[in-house]
Order: structure tokens, then C-alpha cells, then sequence
């Protein structure tokens, strides 16, 4: 079908949730986009961080079809290999003792709220349930996780929200001014990427951790868009010199297919037990088959590349005009404009560069193997509609 069927046909529907850009995605390879039409695009977002290796990646490809050609879904009330082997995967590389799998970063965060409170629940007894999220933070559209998110424009039409959760400025004095006798736990995106693309202070963080551990207050660090090596380590938290209780994570983690994880580190490794939370899809065999062939090829050759392309991008963005900063870490990059944002994504887009926004910056979040031909493409379309 033509372009303008493809949108009556959308519109007519398609419940009217999103605000789309004027473009189809038909296919590609790499982090090149192709619309059915033929016109191309070079990908800065790669589906919102999700398409790790970019798309049409052979190896992920014969992974995912081997694992279809043997069973594409069984209950959780029988075992399948690559769930396990994921598993030990997830806990090697970070030292987690357990993982709970779900199908999205919404759905992992929902499980970390839920075992921070069965913790303290089975620890302390009942009214020790109050979660701290920081200004600007954004975990999830579920009911639990957007009471969680703090930002005010998302908490309208739903109400009543949940009981429980209080938002902090992004300090250490912030965070402790919201904590009381009645807190469980401190939920953390290192880098808040829908509120801005803000990379907190390392020495900030690290006062949270001391002063969680003192008060046995459980560290959560949600690691939706930040994991899986999208911030040039495997995830953000390495480069914090931090232990979290619990990491979750989604997005990257199966190149494409839909996958979340809550991994539960030492603390409150035996806090959730038999019906206290399940999933009909997570941990999908075929999803994980996905994710074995994502986590198993980020080593530290591709970090290593991770951050230099990072180096690579901000140095050239930030001399660009009508720039007046770059935030984030690796490759997920904020962009201040003296422009509006969405108006430069578009006029991004006709020209053939995808990129996200993010409040009133641009968001750059391109596929980890992005090659340099398609970045230098893309930064001098960038450079072009920057410059007018």
C-alpha cells in the first residue's frame, strides 16, 4: 500500500496514542532505515534504544529463527533453555544471584517495586513501603510506575495514583530530605532519559548508596534505557562504582524482541517466592534466544567502540550551531537547541536522519554498531537543518 493508505488506514484504527512522524519503516540493515517507497534514513534512535545490533543482524536473525523452528512459547510452569541460560548469563556478567523476566521495562520496574516492599514487608512488618524516585525520572506507563515517575505533566486523567512514592531533586540531600522511618527503597535512572537525557553526579550517587546501605534501604537502578551497553559499559551503574539490590532492564536487551529483567542481587535474592509474581510471556523462549545473541557479543571491544563513538558524536554536535550543550553517556546523547526540538527532528527526518526528542532536546540513541559512514551521514544532515 501507498504511503497515504498506510496513515487513513492507522488513523482509522489504531488507537490515537501517538503523535507519529511523517515517515514509514519498511525495512534495512544495519542502522539504515528504508521506507516500502525506497527512501532511506540513517537511524539515531534505533526504535527508542531497542535495536542494539541495528536491524537485519544475521546473528540475532539465526538465533531468533533457530529457536522458532523449535518452540516459540511455553508456560513458566516448565523449563526452557534459553530462559536459563540467559539467566546465568545476566548473573555473570553482573553478579546478581536471581532474575525475574518480564516483557517490558514497564513490567520489570513493577516487579522491582513490588520485591523492594516484600522485602521490607518480611523484614520490618506492614507501613515500611515508601519507594523515592527522582524529578524528571520516567519508569514506566502502568499505574505503579507512573506513580513512580516523577514528572507532573503524566499524573492527570488517572487518578487516584498509588500511595507510596515521593519525588527528590537530583541530589543526595534531596533524596534523604523525601526518606523517613517508613522507606524502602530508592529508585535511580542514572541517566533520566524521557526527562532529558540527564546524567546524575557520580559523587551524589554514591552518598545515596552509602546512606541506602546504612538504613537498609534497598537500591533500585532502573536500568531500561541505560543497559546493555548502550552508555559505553554494560550497564551505567559499572561506571558508578556502585552495587545496587536491584537492576532492571529492558529495551536492548533482546535486540529488538520484547523482554524485560529484573535481576535481584544478594540482599533480596530470596524475596519474591512461588506466586508471588509471574508473566505468560516473560522470559518467551524465542525473546531470549534474542537476547543470549545481544548479551553474549557485548565484551569490552564493543564498549570500548561504544565510547568512542560517543567521543565521536558530542565532539561534532557540540560545535554545531544553535547548540548550547550535549548531556548523557556513550551513546545516548541529549542535545540542547536554541531551536524546537520537534520542528528539527522533522525537518531531520525529511531529509533523511531519525532522531528522538526528549523534552525540548533532541535524543540521539543509535545502534551500538552503527558504522562511521552512517554517523558522518547523519551529522551532516544534523549540521544542515542546525544551520538554518
Amino acid at each position: 500500500m501507498d504511503f497515504k493508505e498506510l496513515q487513513e488506514k492507522d488513523k482509522t484504527f489504531i488507537a490515537n496514542t501517538y503523535s507519529r512522524f511523517s515517515a514509514e519503516i519498511y525495512e534495512g540493515e544495519g542502522a539504515t532505515l528504508r521506507a516500502e517507497d525506497g527512501k532511506e534514513y540513517i537511524d539515531f534512535g534505533s526504535g527508542i534504544a531497542v535495536n542494539s545490533f541495528g536491524v537485519n543482524d544475521r546473528i540475532w536473525k539465526d538465533a531468533v529463527i533457530a529457536q522458532i523452528n523449535k518452540v516459540q512459547h511455553a508456560s513458566n510452569h516448565y523449563y526452557t533453555q534459553p530462559q536459563a541460560e540467559l539467566a546465568e548469563l545476566l548473573c555473570k556478567k553482573t553478579g546478581a544471584k536471581k532474575v525475574f523476566f518480564s516483557n517490558s521495562g514497564a513490567e520489570a520496574n513493577e516487579c522491582a517495586i513490588k520485591a523492594a516492599r516484600k522485602y521490607s514487608f518480611d523484614k520490618y512488618g506492614e507501613g515500611r513501603y515508601h519507594i523515592v524516585t527522582l524529578k524528571n525520572s520516567f519508569h514506566g506507563r502502568t499505574m505503579a510506575t507512573l506513580s513512580a515517575t516523577g514528572q507532573d505533566s503524566l499524573h492527570r486523567y488517572f487518578m487516584p495514583f498509588l500511595d507510596g512514592f515521593s519525588y527528590a531533586d537530583l541530589t543526595f540531600e534531596g533524596v534523604k530530605k523525601e526518606c523517613g522511618r517508613g522507606t524502602c527503597a530508592v529508585m535511580l535512572e542514572l541517566v533520566q532519559g524521557e526527562g532529558g537525557v540527564n546524567a546524575l553526579d557520580v559523587t551524589e550517587v554514591k552518598k545515596i548508596e552509602k546512606y541506602c546501605k546504612e538504613k537498609d534501604v534497598l537500591l533500585v537502578i532502573d536500568e531500561v534505557q541505560t543497559g546493555n551497553g548502550r552508555t559505553g559499559s554494560l550497564y551505567a551503574y559499572m561506571q558508578y562504582g556502585i552495587l545496587p539490590d536491584i537492576v532492571t532492564t529492558a529495551k536492548g536487551l533482546a535486540g529488538g524482541l520484547p523482554l524485560g529483567a529484573t535481576m535481584f542481587f544478594e540482599k533480596c535474592e530470596h524475596t519474591l517466592t512461588a506466586g508471588d509474581h509471574g508473566s505468560t510471556f516473560g522470559g518467551n523462549p524465542v525473546a531470549c534466544a534474542g537476547a543470549l545473541s545481544i548479551l553474549s557479543r557485548i565484551d569490552e571491544k564493543l564498549l570500548l567502540e561504544v565510547q568512542g563513538k560517543s567521543a565521536y558524536l558530542r565532539t561534532y554536535v557540540g560545535r554545531m550551531p544553535n547548540v548550547l550543550g550535549v548531556s548523557g553517556l556513550g551513546l545516548m546523547v541529549g542535545i540542547e537547541i536554541a531551536k524546537n526540538a520537534r520542528e528539527v527532528a522533522e525537518k531531520c527526518l525529511e531529509r533523511g536522519l531519525i532522531v528522538l526528542t526528549a523534552k525540548n532536546k533532541l535524543r540521539l540513541l543509535p545502534p551500538l554498531t552503527i558504522k562511521k559512514g552512517e554517523i558522518d551521514a547523519g551529522l551532516k544532515i544534523l549540521n544542515e537543518v542546525l544551520s538554518e
